[in-house]
């Protein structure tokens, strides 16, 4: 079986484009009778049908779900599960956890697969237009934009990545006050659109004409949408490489190294599974100090994790 690509919502799950496309594990969304116990189950039942697991969740998520994520893996003791934080949108997360559904059916390796989610992202173009960045925090607003938010009728176009950009919309249909609109990207995506409660056609009318993009799709809002952007007033999007073999060629186009502390291999400049950051070249190839039992803090958290014919050693968020 392929390794497991896991969220924290239903709503994060996109459709795939094809029937070979494994779909993405569910974890149960939190709820008070959601306990750690229930978590370390579903985890243990990913683990047994896939041997390893990556779990993709939003820099939204509430801390208490975070630490509950962290808790089971450390009760199970195991370093066969990544635990991913990405400051992607909703929308954008949705669409790099539908990417590495389609990548794990490839021969990557789970730490290939888990590190090639941070390359990834700096390929989804993913924002939203806003009837208020009055709130918003995930994005440099400045003062002036705070100010035009609270005029009737003010929409702004913003982008979060891979770079932060804010342009106002003078009304939904109407030109952008500002020289250009929002910078889109210098290769082929499709864009997936997601409405809140903005009623506005800009994104389709004007933002995807001149992204130049091969298709527009719909989908649902998911329900993190709103937290992210403060706001409930917005059409969510994101624009990526639908193609699986541009996203296999990316991928394996990236010198593969092994990691020093758990032994995957990995691409980048950090282990996906353990967090641990690739030695400086003149190091690679040593043995890690703390490889030998000694424990490796990350955070406030110290884990210690079975690995494959190797002593027992440490893994954190």
């Amino acid at each position: 079986m392929p390794t497991a690509i896991a969220v924290t919502s239903a709503d994060l799950v996109l459709p795939p484009p094809d029937r070979q496309t494994p779909p993405a594990a569910v974890l149960q969304p939190p709820g008070r009778d959601h306990t750690v116990e229930h978590t370390l189950a579903e985890l243990q039942t990913l683990l047994d049908q896939h041997g390893y697991v990556i779990v993709l969740y939003p820099a939204s998520l509430p801390d208490r779900t975070v630490h509950r994520l962290y808790s089971a893996r450390a009760l199970l003791e195991s370093d066969r599960i990544a635990l991913l934080r990405l400051d992607l949108p909703p929308l954008g997360l949705a669409t790099l956890a539908l990417q590495l559904r389609q990548l794990a059916l490839c021969d990557f390796s789970p730490g290939v697969l888990a590190s090639a989610a941070r390359l990834l992202s700096h390929y989804i173009y993913a924002g939203a237009l806003l009837g208020s960045v009055a709130k918003l925090d995930r994005v440099p607003v400045s003062l002036t934009s705070h100010a035009k938010s609270w005029v009737p009728g003010s929409q702004f176009a913003v982008l979060a990545t891979p770079a932060p950009q804010l342009v106002k919309v003078s009304g939904g249909n109407a030109a952008v006050q500002g020289p250009t609109l929002l910078q889109g990207p210098g290769f082929g995506t499709q864009l997936l659109i997601a409405r809140g409660q903005l009623n506005s056609d800009w994104v389709t009318a004007r933002l995807a004409p001149a992204w130049k993009v091969q298709g527009v799709a719909e989908a649902p809002l998911p329900a993190e949408s709103g937290r992210w952007w403060a706001t409930g007033k917005l059409v969510e999007f994101a624009a990526a490489i639908p193609d699986i073999t541009m996203l296999y060629q990316l991928v394996s186009s990236v010198k593969r190294e092994d990691c020093h502390w758990c032994g995957l291999d990995l691409i980048g400049d950090r282990c996906g599974f353990c967090t641990a950051p690739l030695l400086p070249r003149e190091q690679r190839g040593r043995p890690h100090p703390a490889a030998e039992g000694r424990e490796l803090a990350a955070g406030d958290t110290r884990v210690l994790a079975p690995g494959p014919a190797r002593a027992r050693r440490a893994i954190g968020p």
